[in-house]
């Protein structure tokens, strides 16, 4: 992915990015999206509060949409499970309806889109990664091979690493991402929690969070 943001795409207000909310009410399940891209060859993962639910085993609060994470090099294969569903690019408060492929690479997330209703049904992020190793797009020295960072549940649906969720949570802490952390530590192993302490010092040292792992 390019570091700079294609041009063109569209403006959006603190208003319409509300409004937007809305249209992903629809947004599919986890394991739906699991039904949907069974198969694929590309390793790829539920990322984000979805990934925490799953690893907990139960639902413990509302989701406005689903996000899942993929190698950028797999996302070909991705979209085209997707036949008939529009793409749009989504970045820095701006969206490219319908993106070309070269929009598509430049930016970090793309939203699928059901033509026929408007609404959004999943956000996919693509991620650097090195071959079969992932790299973590806040420092790029945080390389860790995918085998160690996807994890299951006991149905079969792929999740990010509890500690790399809470990682990206860190950053803004909204009273959602503290819930998360709040409900997601105290089923941590002492491993995972000496991680999650290491990458945080690592990213964001100084963290509220770390006083309380």
């Amino acid at each position: 992915m390019s570091g700079q943001l294609p041009g063109g795409g569209i403006e959006l207000s603190p208003a319409e990015i509300e409004a937007l909310d809305a249209r992903w009410s629809s947004s599919w399940t986890p394991a739906e999206v699991a039904r949907r891209l069974a198969g694929v060859g590309a390793p790829w993962c539920v990322a984000a509060g979805w990934a925490l639910e799953l690893f907990r085993g139960g639902q413990t609060r509302a989701h406005g949409d689903i996000e899942i994470a993929i190698p950028e090099a797999g996302f070909p294969e991705i979209r085209d499970r997707f036949p008939g569903y529009v793409l749009d690019a989504a970045g820095s408060g701006r969206i490219w309806e319908d993106a070309p492929p070269e929009t598509l690479a430049a930016v970090h997330q793309t939203w699928l889109r059901d033509p026929a209703t408007g609404d959004y049904l999943l956000d996919v992020f693509r991620e650097p990664h090195d071959g079969d190793t992932w790299i973590c797009r806040r420092d790029e020295e945080i390389r860790l091979p995918y085998r160690e960072i996807i994890h299951r549940t006991e149905d079969g649906i792929p999740y990010l690493a509890p500690e790399l969720v809470l990682l990206f949570k860190a950053k803004h802490a909204r009273p959602k991402d503290q819930r998360d952390f709040d409900t997601t530590v105290p089923h941590l192993t002492r491993a995972q929690r000496a991680t999650l302490a290491e990458l945080l010092a690592r990213v964001h040292p100084g963290h509220a969070w770390l006083t309380e792992l």
